[in-house]
């Protein structure tokens, strides 16, 4: 029987036939994709005629698709839906992906084939896209180690491959940690607790297996249970399970994962001439330097934590009127938040909830693209991975555009988190080729199933990745949608958000579940003017996180990352009651692989530009201006990598942005 993953796809926009395909098909599609793809890179690099952009450039383009089909599809589901197979499969994966790419950039023939190209870059009548592209490849072999021999190039490819291996790890371990511990609770234990949460326990305990409401490590359960319950025994019980991930001894505990990955890393970059991982990481991005990183971060820190510390002391004040004496502690904090909140402004957060339905939101987040970007969305019946997904063809003027696919609800079998991926990006070379765009998050179920306001917050965020790729108009899939700057990356997302918050979007999606009814305006009044509160803890334990990661990453690696994570921590003088959002051992942005690593600063970074961004609608007193959301599609979401970030940032904007307009938006301006 022939390999469905190896084949030509006939479905409808060519989407992966999901209901072909079994967990027996990915290893032998994967070797023999593997072979296809080292033999087209052979011939690249044997290839006797001059060199040029077409014959090593383009060539290099053009290869590895059957690799890219295999590989879209696995990690879709690895990610989405995995089982043990799957897992193990994903084992095995990450070190032979790593060693191939290893060979790749380690070929001495191919990599002087590309270094000949750049030498002649001047002689050949190249598009500034094909100058790009050229400059972003050679730098690729470089920062990869194509310029390294004998001993230290052997290093490199050991250093990659076992970097591979630890970085699965460590997610599987996070993953098993957040899918074995529940916590039941007695009918008593729900007193107190909204409607939608008892809700969504009672469905977790069925999911579980068990007979009874439980809470478990999903966020869309345990953050509204930490929010709501009285009980701060089982408060205090869950929130040290939740930061436990990856820590709690065993198989699964990660805290040696993490030191061998700092020293791993910090070794690559100092084989390759820079004195840190982090000055290594930086380069490519519009920071630049660790420097200019710690000022971002220093210069929100303080007014952030001077916040965070008047409301703590209102908080430890409402906490002994209950009764409790003694210290507010981080499983005291979101619970005496919400009681300040519906005090001080009279919004209850159970009151909010039935009027952002998953489905409405959706509708909304399609709105407000259809205003901006002239953008249509009609349902498809395509086969998916999952029935809990669905899919849209995406269209404008009648022309396909990308199909869109999205996966909404919690489950065991995916990781926590929420993010965007493509399992086909936009290209025209070495044919057109239209993307296939999936957004996963991680919602409760429900009848109907209820957003709280961060939940639609981030599926506004993660839709704003997906328009990154589906506008995308460029020739090159490598520099094609969200294939920018990490610190570029999270531009078009965060920027997205704020149309949440545009009241007339409010005002006609945000319906009752049950009444059908608009969102009273004195209720959406209110809900608006507390967009910023508590927003000294929000960004007290964001900031406390990168900076962590940074200084992680600068200078010579911790021997106990743990323990070095409470010196900085101390050392910024880190508020009792507030933990840092992702703590080393479950830190999967940092430590799952090297996409966040010295990075996870840059949603800070990009969000200094959405705020400045979103501005220029402010300032035309218009949230749907036409003029403008043409410049930022024409800017920003078309262009892809094709150009500096922050020339494409100066080209919308006019400017750079200071940090001004971050601090007014959260509230944390003097």
């Amino acid at each position: 029987m022939k390999n469905p993953l190896l084949q030509d796809w006939t479905t409808d926009f060519q989407i992966a036939p999901f209901e072909a395909i079994s967990d027996q098909d990915f290893a032998p599609a994967l070797d023999v994709a593997l072979a296809e793809h080292e033999a087209e890179i052979a011939a690249i690099a044997s290839d006797t005629r001059e060199a040029d952009f077409d014959n090593v450039i383009g060539a290099l383009e053009s290869a590895g698709e059957a690799l890219d089909k295999v590989l879209s599809v696995f990690f879709t589901v690895a990610g989405a839906d995995s089982n043990p197979e799957r897992e193990a499969l994903q084992r095995d994966f990450s070190p032979k992906l790593a060693q191939h790419s290893s060979r790749i950039t380690a070929n001495k023939a191919l990599f002087a084939r590309v270094e000949a190209v750049w030498e002649a870059r001047e002689t050949m009548s190249l598009s500034s896209e094909q100058g790009r592209v050229l400059m972003l490849t050679r730098r690729s072999f470089l920062r990869a180690g194509a310029a390294l021999t004998g001993a230290e190039d052997t290093r490199m490819a050991e250093i990659k491959s076992r970097l591979a291996e630890l970085g699965t790890a460590f997610t599987q371990n996070v993953l098993a940690d957040e899918r074995s511990w529940f916590m039941a609770l007695t009918e008593a234990d729900l007193e107190g607790l909204p409607e939608f949460v008892v809700e969504t326990a009672r469905a977790a305990g069925v999911e579980k297996g068990v007979d009874g409401p439980v809470v478990t490590l999903s966020r869309s359960l345990i953050v509204p249970f930490l929010q709501f319950s009285p009980r701060r025994d089982l408060r205090q019980k869950a929130f040290e399970a939740w930061v436990a991930r990856g820590a709690n001894g065993g198989v699964t505990d990660n805290r040696d994962i993490c030191t061998e990955i700092l020293q791993l890393r910090h070794e690559r970059a100092q084989l390759l001439g820079y004195a840190s991982f982090a000055d290594y990481k930086l380069e490519t991005e519009m920071a630049g330097k660790p420097a200019a990183v710690r000022q971002l971060l220093n210069d929100v820190w303080a007014p952030a934590k001077a916040q965070a510390d008047a409301d703590a002391e209102v908080l430890t004040a409402m906490m002994h009127e209950d009764g409790f004496n003694g210290a507010l502690e981080a499983w005291d904090w979101r619970y005496y938040a919400d009681k300040r909140r519906v005090a001080e402004h009279d919004l209850n957060e159970a009151e909010v909830k039935p009027y952002f339905q998953l489905e409405r939101m959706i509708e909304a987040s399609f709105a407000c693209a259809t205003r901006l970007f002239g953008l249509k969305f009609t349902p498809l019946d395509v086969p998916l991975y999952h029935e809990d997904c669905r899919a849209w063809d995406v269209t404008r003027d009648g022309k396909h555009l990308a199909v869109f696919i999205g996966d909404y609800f919690a489950r065991d079998s995916k990781r926590s988190g929420a993010w965007c991926s493509a399992m086909r990006g936009q290209a025209k070379f070495p044919e057109p080729q239209t993307p296939v765009v999936i957004n996963v998050c991680n919602f409760a179920k429900g009848e109907p199933a209820l957003l709280s306001y961060d939940d639609a917050r981030t599926l506004f965020h993660e839709f704003g990745h997906a328009l990154h790729q589906m506008l995308s108009n460029v020739t090159y899939e490598s520099i094609s949608g969200t294939s920018v700057a990490r610190d570029f990356v999270e531009l078009p997302s965060q920027l997205y958000e704020h149309w949440l918050d545009v009241p007339e979007v409010l005002a006609e999606f945000a319906t009752h579940a049950e009444t059908g009814k608009a969102m009273p305006k004195a209720l959406l009044d209110k809900l608006l003017g507390v967009a910023t509160f508590d927003m000294g803890f929000q960004t007290v334990e964001y900031v406390a996180s990168a900076m962590v990661d940074l200084e992680f990453h600068e200078g010579t690696p911790p021997s106990d990352p743990i323990a070095r994570q409470a010196e900085i921590l101390d050392g910024m003088g880190m508020p009792r009651a507030i933990t840092m959002r992702h703590a080393t051992p479950h830190f999967a942005h940092v430590f799952a692989g090297d996409g966040y690593s010295s990075g996870y600063y840059s949603y800070m970074w990009s969000e200094v530009m959405d705020a400045d961004a979103f501005a220029a609608f402010e300032e035309k007193g218009d949230a749907f201006d036409g003029e403008l959301a043409a410049s930022l599609e024409a800017n920003i979401l078309s262009t892809g990598g094709s150009r500096d970030a922050a020339e494409l940032y100066r080209a919308f904007r006019g400017r750079m942005p200071g940090v001004e307009a971050l601090l007014k938006g959260r509230g944390l301006a003097a």
